[in-house]
């Protein structure tokens, strides 16, 4: 038998490409157990486990916090045994985001191991389970921008309950803090004024609009300079948001 620890390591070697035979030699581990591995993803679940129509439980707060990292850089792609793979896509120059993408699906799945997978630029934060998609029911194919977004009534809820949470997700995955400056004439003089604002965009309008709703939820202004593209820049919006998203690091 092979340890957890063994298991995740070639687990992760493979999702990034390495082939069969090469885990197999550097690992000492039977192309028989990577390939039972591979295609099983996560050890089997019981159906009652599902926290959607079974008996499992569900983390609200930080699946709230989850569906927005998914509506902004999270994909669901399926392997062998209706296994499905989670994938959160986290720029390499945010440290802290890729470690709180980690704690956060942890935190929503914590009976199985969370790998991270190395590519050019970013980390995918990655996790296997059967039931990924009864999570995530805006799961199809093709990007999220080309069909129909919509939440489930049960989804709504969760997002009503921790609006701040869900932001946070969207923000953290297609949004940032920026400084924007402008110019006013002050005595007959031109005068620079630096200021904060946040922007998020989406190719989506109904992902935007799930953004637009949180914010009013939360009696947060903005605007839409672009269609794809929202603006928060009054001053105590601002820091209303800087109580719970903050700048990326």
């Amino acid at each position: 038998m092979y340890d957890e620890r063994t298991r995740e390591i070639a687990l992760a070697a493979i999702a990034a490409g390495e082939s069969l035979n090469s885990v197999s030699k550097r690992l000492g581990i039977s192309r028989a157990a990577l390939r039972d591995w591979r295609d099983c993803g996560e050890r089997p679940a019981r159906p009652s486990e599902c926290p959607q129509g079974g008996s499992g439980s569900l983390d609200r707060p930080s699946y709230a916090h989850l569906l927005g990292l998914y509506l902004g850089d999270g994909c669901l792609s399926r392997h062998r045994r209706d296994v499905y793979a989670l994938r959160i896509a986290c720029d390499d120059i945010y440290p802290r985001l890729i470690n709180e993408a980690e704690s956060v699906v942890r935190a929503v799945h914590p009976s199985r191991p969370v790998h991270r997978v190395q590519a050019v630029g970013y980390t995918s934060v990655l996790s296997y389970w059967k039931h990924w998609p009864c999570l995530f029911p805006q799961h199809g194919p093709g990007p999220k921008h080309r069909r129909t977004i919509t939440l489930a009534n049960w989804q709504q809820e969760i997002v009503a309950n921790d609006p701040e949470l869900f932001l946070r997700g969207l923000f953290n995955s297609d949004g940032c803090r920026v400084a924007n400056w402008t110019t006013r004439t002050v005595a007959g003089q031109p005068k620079r004024y630096d200021y904060p604002r946040y922007m998020f965009s989406n190719e989506s309008p109904d992902i935007m609009q799930l953004c637009q709703s949180s914010l009013d939820q939360l009696q947060i202004p903005w605007r839409m300079p672009r269609p794809n593209a929202l603006s928060v820049a009054r001053q105590p919006a601002v820091a209303h948001l800087d109580t719970f998203i903050g700048p990326k690091s």
